[in-house]
């Protein structure tokens, strides 16, 4: 049953650093500890299913630093596996591993080594390409507060945009209920309890109909703690493609907490706040970190283009504050080669292509000089700027400035409905 159930590397991650059963005498590597283990395992191309073999344990250990002992008993769980996974595939979970194809690439692409070892799920795995906009909030809040929610909700349900939350009571449930009856679908991403809460009845009938997907990085029995709260905001943001924090205390509770750590990542997503009258100190106090005020007015029949036309403004308002050219990568990273998404011990030739490099090594005289050729290079036919910010994998704020002035300069033009760039011809 294990067999079918998980492949052969996740049931050696699972084993390594899962958490089931009563036993804790020996505590699971931490993400971490399997972070550093997975170069190891790559640095010597081989797959965590290695680890299942006896005979390997010494060389793993040698190579990575983790006690013998230890690999040696957290492997020799499999009585214990047997059991979680049965009541698992019982009440409909399944488990990804970050070596699994199917494992969220935006988790790889956004969080690196911080993207978590183990996901547990329910629901609908075609899902799990994300996107949409990610609603976060107090989980106490005023009636505008519930009823900007609501409207947003229904809003991205109508333009097709997946709601992706948390789960918690207040902005959580509300915006995912709410997307939910508008006929949306929606992703929970939860801190605590996923096998009670993917049988609830409402839970089952969206999974049933293909419009909901329930994930989290913790084992499906865990109760809520601040912590995984925490560990749960980030997940939130990688998911989605665009941020929005309804209510947020200063410098208080998982929301302000959530909004600040992804405002201050290099390749963060574009965080809105709701800045209605009476809006929480927290919403203004997230504007001087980076955010961006919702708009007043949005276009209806295209909720994408009015939160990109919102993104493109700030930027050019606040050019001091735009990200660095290729803010996802290093200096290191240029040379190197990229390691695939799909597949977290895999390693293929992938190198960033030559022009921008070349670019470089003449003395541009600005960011935009260097990364145009790049830009220009995937424009020979009309590209969206959903399309061209996962194809380049940077910064959406930071490309819509770019594509602005490269429209501006007639090196590239703008087409309308839907709004897509083509390369001018030289």
């Amino acid at each position: 049953m294990e067999n079918d159930f998980l492949t052969e590397d996740t049931k050696a991650v699972i084993l390594l650093c899962g958490v089931f059963g009563k036993d804790r005498s020996v505590s699971p590597l931490t993400l971490t500890e399997y972070s550093s283990l997975v170069r190891w395992l790559i640095g010597e191309k081989k797959r965590p299913a290695v680890l299942l073999r006896q005979d390997a344990l010494a060389e793993v250990s040698l190579g990575t630093g983790i006690d013998k002992q230890r690999l040696n008993s957290l492997l020799g769980r499999g009585v214990q596996l047997g059991f979680a996974v049965e009541e698992w595939q019982r009440n409909g979970i399944w488990v990804l591993s970050r070596s699994d194809l199917d494992y969220p690439a935006r988790y790889k692409q956004h969080l690196k080594d911080k993207a978590p070892a183990l996901l547990f799920g329910a629901g609908e795995r075609s899902l799990l390409s994300g996107g949409g906009l990610g609603i976060v909030g107090s989980r106490n809040i005023d009636q505008a507060a519930e009823t900007f929610t609501r409207e947003v909700a229904e809003l991205c349900a109508y333009n097709r945009m997946p709601v992706v939350s948390g789960g918690a009571r207040g902005v959580d449930l509300i915006s995912m209920n709410a997307a939910l009856e508008a006929g949306g679908v929606t992703i929970g991403i939860l801190a605590e309890n996923l096998l009670k809460k993917s049988v609830e009845r409402s839970a089952r009938r969206a999974i049933a109909e293909g419009r909901l997907l329930l994930l989290s990085p913790y084992h499906p029995h865990a109760r809520f703690t601040v912590g995984t709260a925490m560990g749960r905001n980030k997940l939130i943001y990688a998911m989605a493609d665009y941020g929005l924090v309804v209510s947020a205390e200063h410098k208080k509770g998982g929301t302000w907490a959530g909004a600040e750590e992804e405002l201050s990542r290099k390749n963060a997503r574009p965080v809105f706040v709701r800045m209605d009258k009476d809006v929480p100190r927290g919403n203004h106090e997230l504007l001087d970190l980076g955010a961006l005020e919702w708009p007043h007015s949005i276009e209806r029949e295209d909720l994408r283009l009015s939160l990109s036309n919102s993104i493109a403004n700030a930027s050019t308002e606040r050019p001091s504050e735009q990200p660095s050219l290729f803010d996802f990568m290093s200096s290191e990273d240029l040379s190197a080669p990229d390691k695939s998404p799909q597949s977290d011990e895999t390693v293929h030739d992938n190198p960033i292509p030559s022009q921008p490099i070349h670019s470089i090594e003449k003395g541009p005289t600005s960011i935009y000089e260097a990364v145009l050729p790049v830009i220009l290079s995937k424009l020979k036919s009309p590209t969206t700027v959903e399309e061209l910010t996962q194809d380049l994998d940077v910064n959406k704020t930071q490309l819509n400035a770019w594509l602005k002035k490269a429209v501006a300069e007639k090196v590239i033009t703008k087409l309308t409905k839907p709004v897509r760039y083509k390369r001018l011809k030289s």
